[in-house]
């Protein structure tokens, strides 16, 4: 496990942060992906909204 040591040399267990990097634009593919992910999320709540209006 990670640790750091302060000044008086007691060890704390605190997270190291991770290197901070900018974010890149997504590719064509990437945004392909997300469209068909937010379709088959809109298509699965439809479902389940059409399934539970129908027993009720």
């Amino acid at each position: 496990m990670r640790y750091t040591t302060d000044e008086g040399g007691r060890l704390n267990n605190f997270a190291i942060e991770p290197k901070v990097y900018q974010a890149q634009p997504w590719t064509p593919q990437q945004k392909v992906r997300a469209a068909l992910l937010v379709g088959g999320g809109l298509l699965l709540v439809a479902g389940l909204v059409a399934i539970a209006i129908g027993v009720s």
